[in-house]
């Protein structure tokens, strides 16, 4: 009975430090949405995240935004660059971890070691470099200093994922695929891929969110406001003439930006959480 007990006591502990943990990582967020419906004076006057005087203002003006385009330019541009962005990811990422993981060459583990390297390596370091390369190529103000690299794998985090979770399948079925006359893209294409869906839906949702929240690239490459994402754009929206910030209309506006990758995250959970747990168990 005593050791039930105890049980029971370290039960009911482990259960009051993760709601309190849970209460801790939540209550920003619930704070964010809560001050989104206040005016800027409630939102110093009154620290709770529940709106005494609600108010949709926050919205309203928000979505007119400080420049000369509104948040429906910024969210256009801001979805459109991270569909491309995860995309280029993806199919790269497949690609490179396929032959890593299925095929022998010369040089093979060197070059996965240096590419896994590149991990450790402070990115900050290349920007001033790269910036001058792709101003060179007359790359700049457009998207596709922040794109097109993505199609060679530059994304190391996402190789190294794909190149783990293809060593986790079994090498069955390709050696049946062989045997039958399959080439080396349809396994990929009929055989493998099919499998690799909680891999893919991780790529795609880690990609998402650091696409979407991605406020140095954009800055350093873009100079026209009409091409500026969201995460630039509430930057403007604190940048005003007056010296006086809008919370309202900011704090509402992060709300919007932060929704759809909520809710990408609640639909692909399930995969998200599988490709996270099966990445790594061979290697």
């Amino acid at each position: 009975m005593k050791r039930l007990n105890n049980k029971h006591f370290d039960l009911i502990a482990a259960y009051i430090v993760l709601i309190v943990l849970g209460v801790m990582i939540i209550y920003p967020f619930f704070w964010l949405v809560g001050s989104s419906f206040k005016s800027s004076f409630e939102i110093f006057a009154d620290p709770s995240f529940i709106p005494k005087k609600p108010t949709l203002n926050g919205y309203r003006n928000g979505w007119k935004a400080a420049g000369a385009s509104t948040f429906l330019t910024f969210f256009k541009n801001t979805y459109v660059y991270v569909v491309l962005k995860v995309t280029a990811t993806v199919v790269s990422a497949v690609l490179v971890g396929y032959g890593f993981s299925r095929f022998e060459f010369p040089f093979k583990k060197s070059m996965l070691s240096v590419l896994i390297a590149t991990l450790l390596f402070p990115m900050t370091v290349v920007l001033v470099p790269s910036y001058i390369m792709f101003s060179k190529v007359g790359w700049v103000d457009s998207y596709k200093p922040l794109i097109i690299p993505s199609l060679f794998a530059t994304d190391t985090y996402f190789v190294f994922l794909m190149v783990q979770f293809f060593r986790s399948l079994p090498r069955d079925m390709d050696e049946a695929a062989i045997i039958d006359g399959c080439g080396a893209f349809r396994r990929l294409i009929y055989i493998l891929i099919p499998m690799l869906q909680p891999a893919i839906v991780t790529v795609m949702l880690f990609q998402f969110i650091w696409t979407g929240n991605d406020f140095l690239g954009p800055m350093i490459y873009l100079s026209s406001e009409f091409k500026f994402p969201v995460s630039i754009g509430l930057k403007i929206s604190m940048d005003t003439s007056s010296g006086m910030i809008s919370w309202e209309n900011t704090l509402a506006m992060s709300v919007l930006a932060i929704l759809p990758p909520l809710i990408v995250y609640i639909l692909a959970q399930r995969n998200f959480v599988e490709g996270i747990s099966t990445t790594g168990i061979k290697g």
